[in-house]
């Protein structure tokens, strides 16, 4: 369905949506109906460059276009990574991992030029940011990290993770106020290390490593489905009346469903004000919907003129849905809600 397609359908259901108000616009807050899944992404980055800081002279930074090796790494040198990112958690994306770091290199029983300390190994200080686009290059939002690249994981990381112990600072547009932790999973071929002489523009050309970042992201909000005294505020798109036990949905069915926590749109609003009709504002992140864990096609996803934080999301029943309460859960950004429950026959 185009966007045009999807004005029109959203705004021949306004009236309904009003004259619904007093079962769902005047609902309870969001309610957690089940403990909402960890969010852990998994950035798949190619063209891997570690760029070391072995010239002195500014005025070589970045002027070599041939290939270059770099000088032998010593400690407390400073270095450069930047990644394309390709993919989060399998979906195709594009982007940007970029970290400034500094190595130490560590022991207890420290050897001339090694530094004293309890953490040992070659360790990597760094601060990073991770940029991450649609396919087309419109942006979904940034996170931030810093820490030691080199460790073992934190307790608590994902047990996949086998190094890095980095902690998640801050994000924005999607991933506004998220917290975590980070690391790295083995690298399906190792980062190239270049000279910070080396011409970053021929970057992709001479290549690089390829590997998948770890994020176990805490998230500010989350997106959730709204509840209503009645149950969720999930309608049949034909007359909105709410989906309940004695007129549950049907496989195949288009429904809407009212939500909050799914992030900025497009075009963008200011923060606090409420969503208009003209222009409608649809969601800018990646939106998906689960039906008992399988796919349900998103029609249209934005948010709800005249509300703060409340959005419309149009979606099918999945063919073959069988009959009983049906598990829904949505996830906006890669970052999944808690499920709720609906009855179909």
């Amino acid at each position: 369905m185009n966007h045009e397609s999807k004005r029109r359908t959203v705004s021949r259901h306004l009236i309904h949506w009003l004259l619904a108000a007093a079962c769902v616009a005047g609902c309870l807050d969001t309610a957690i109906a089940q403990l909402a899944p960890a969010t852990i992404l998994k950035i798949d980055t190619e063209n891997f460059v570690m760029y070391l800081n072995d010239e002195t002279d500014p005025a070589k930074l970045a002027s070599n276009p041939e290939l270059t090796s770099p000088r032998r790494a010593v400690n407390f040198g400073t270095l450069l990574l930047i990644a394309d990112i390709v993919a989060v958690n399998g979906r195709p994306a594009r982007g940007m991992h970029l970290c400034r770091g500094q190595r130490v290199n560590m022991s207890p029983t420290p050897t001339p030029g090694q530094a004293i300390g309890d953490v040992i190994g070659i360790l990597t200080y760094l601060d990073c940011v991770e940029t991450i686009l649609w396919p087309d290059g419109t942006l979904i939002g940034s996170i931030t990290f810093r820490g030691l690249e080199g460790t073992a994981p934190s307790p608590g990381a994902p047990l996949e993770q086998p190094r890095g112990s980095l902690v998640v600072t801050g994000g924005s547009g999607a991933f506004l106020g998220v917290l975590g932790q980070s690391g790295a999973l083995a690298a399906a071929s190792p980062s190239r290390s270049a000279s910070v002489t080396e011409d970053p523009s021929k970057r992709r050309t001479f290549g690089g490593g390829k590997t998948t970042l770890i994020v176990h992201l805490v998230p500010m909000l989350r997106p959730e489905i709204v509840m209503t005294a009645s149950g969720p505020a999930v309608v049949h798109s034909g007359d909105f009346s709410l989906v309940t036990e004695a007129k549950p949905a049907k496989s195949g069915e288009l429904l809407t469903l009212f939500a909050s926590g799914l992030g900025p749109t497009r075009p963008g609003i200011d923060p606090g004000q409420p969503f208009t009709t003209d222009p409608l504002q649809v969601v800018n992140s990646p939106v998906e919907l689960t039906i008992n864990g399988k796919p349900a096609e998103v029609l249209y996803a934005g948010g709800y003129p005249g509300s703060v934080d409340r959005y419309q999301v149009n979606f099918r029943v999945p063919e073959g849905t069988a009959a009983g309460l049906a598990s829904v859960q949505l996830t906006s950004a890669w970052i999944t809600g808690s499920d709720v429950k609906i009855p179909v026959r």
